[in-house]
């Protein structure tokens, strides 16, 4: 049978997508050029929201990344060998009230054995060499490592294939941005002598560049910071000697560094494509959207395009959903790619300070605004993605004039079957018992879960999305009921179970 969604790309974007679409009952390729996963840690915390939302899928939810990865439960700001400020992760309004450090390596093994339990096998050394696109669907031809070709045919195509993606090349959408004039380097080492426990990272300010210490596990620990720029073709590899050099000027004093991982340079690009989807194919993580690894936000964020998109692509295939509803995913994640771009850019512009005075006001501000809870609890909330909201979203329904805004996550309880977890992607009712909302379950039984839940606020209604953020809240149930009919795929025809009634 011909997959409905061909997958470009099986590092954590599109393993997330592969299953989420799997659980979600929907057919699915996935081809990777790349003879194996990668065995380099590169991309190295799963944050909260990310963890909250793979708590959806798979047997045992995030628990297996859980396990396999380390909880860094603070970062510390230090300018010279003063603290400026400290960032806690246990304030988090989240059951992942931390940043969960794990090397890509095994981030991509997890994904991977969860696929393997859903019956999907990732389709290796395979490279999808071209595209053609038609009103219904596209045709790819695939290459593999011996040569031969195969053309296939697929209902939606999605290009999780990086930076570099060959999708978006083949849709010929423009990648706009720019690289910065700094290089920078990376090393995965062990060392002795950090001054902290190994449960906190550490950002250094220093008059001639940043340093950031975040730990792997005890004894190991990733280290970045910037170089002057250098016109070689690429940013050179630093020696375990160098490395040593400039933690010993800019980091912590007393500190060894030894049996190094990963030694590894890089240059920054801050480049984004104005939209995700065009026609039948989407763009998702780096193939969408490239930045500075400042707040740990890459990976992160492709994952979570993922889950966004999966839902309503399940839905739209399945036909329980108008494709209009695919709209949606460009509108709302290229938003957040909007915001996770700036910020990284923020963030590593503050970092980089070279003008004394410029360093002096930062580091005063620093210590000022992390001294407050407020301020201190909303960067938490920030690295964590936990602040990641839809406030403008198309999908948007009424709302109710107290709690949670449509759009705005709502935080999982624990114990409770988070919402989207199952075979199907259907939004959730939080209401007080009712033969009205009794009415909505059966008219909507395709889309809204049997089960309706506790009301979030007594004498509110609210629905909430597959992928946990609120789409509407009311007072009464006809509000809840036209937005599900705006979703739903019967226009012109009565609701699912009033025509199976007829039928």
């Amino acid at each position: 049978m011909t997959p409905s969604v061909l997958i470009v790309g099986a590092g954590p974007v599109g393993m997330t997508l592969a299953s989420e679409l799997t659980r979600y009952g929907v057919g699915v390729r996935i081809v990777d050029q790349a003879a194996q996963r990668t065995d380099k840690s590169k991309a190295m915390v799963l944050w909260s929201r990310t963890l909250e939302l793979l708590d959806r899928g798979g047997t045992q939810g995030a628990a297996s990344f859980v396990d396999a990865g380390f909880k860094v439960e603070g970062v510390t700001f230090v300018a010279g060998n003063e603290v400026v400020g400290r960032v806690a992760m246990d304030a988090i309004p989240s059951v992942h009230a931390y940043a969960l450090a794990i090397p890509q390596s095994e981030t991509e093994r997890l994904l991977e054995e969860r696929l393997v339990e859903q019956g999907l096998t990732v389709e290796r050394s395979t490279q999808a060499t071209s595209f053609t696109m038609g009103a219904d669907g596209v045709e790819a031809t695939l290459q593999r490592a011996d040569g031969t070709q195969e053309t296939v045919w697929a209902d939606w195509l999605v290009g999780c294939d990086g930076a570099h993606s060959a999708v978006r090349h083949a849709l010929d959408m423009p990648f706009a941005g720019e690289t910065l004039l700094s290089d920078w380097f990376l090393a995965d080492v062990h060392m002795t002598g950090y001054p902290r426990t190994d449960t906190d990272a550490s950002i250094h300010w220093h008059s001639d560049g940043v340093l950031l210490i975040f730990p792997i596990q005890a004894g190991r620990y990733r280290i970045i910071g910037d170089l002057p720029y250098t016109d070689a073709k690429t940013a050179p590899v630093p020696t375990l000697e160098q490395v040593q050099a400039l933690v010993d000027r800019r980091g912590p004093a007393g500190t060894t560094l030894f049996d190094p991982v990963w030694l590894s340079g890089f240059r920054i690009n801050g480049r984004k494509v104005a939209a995700y989807r065009q026609g039948r194919a989407f763009l998702a993580g780096d193939a969408a959207h490239v930045h500075s690894p400042a707040g740990g936000q890459g990976m992160n964020t492709g994952m979570q395009d993922a889950v966004n998109l999966a839902w309503k692509l399940a839905l739209v295939v399945h036909g329980r959903a108008e494709e209009a509803l695919l709209d949606s995913y460009s509108s709302e994640r290229s938003a957040v790619g909007d915001e996770v771009l700036k910020a990284a850019e923020r963030l590593t512009s503050v970092a980089t300070l070279k003008n004394p005075v410029a360093q002096g006001v930062r580091n005063a501000v620093g210590r000022l605004l992390l001294g407050l809870p407020s301020v201190s609890h909303g960067v938490a909330d920030t690295m964590s993605e936990v602040a990641i909201h839809y406030a403008n979203s198309p999908l948007n329904g009424p709302s109710a004039r107290e709690g949670v805004r449509p759009g705005e996550r709502v935080p999982p309880v624990a114990g409770q079957v988070p919402v989207g977890a199952g075979v199907a992607p259907q939004f959730a009712l939080f209401a007080e018992p009712s033969a009205a909302i009794d009415d909505i379950v059966t008219e909507f039984g395709d889309l809204v879960e049997a089960d309706v839940r506790p009301a979030l606020h007594a004498g509110t209604i609210s629905l909430v999305r597959p992928d946990g953020y609120l789409a509407c809240s009311a007072a009464k149930p006809e509000a809840i009921a036209a937005y599900l009919a705006r979703i739903a795929t019967h226009a012109d025809r009565a609701p699912v179970a009033k025509r199976a009634q007829h039928a």
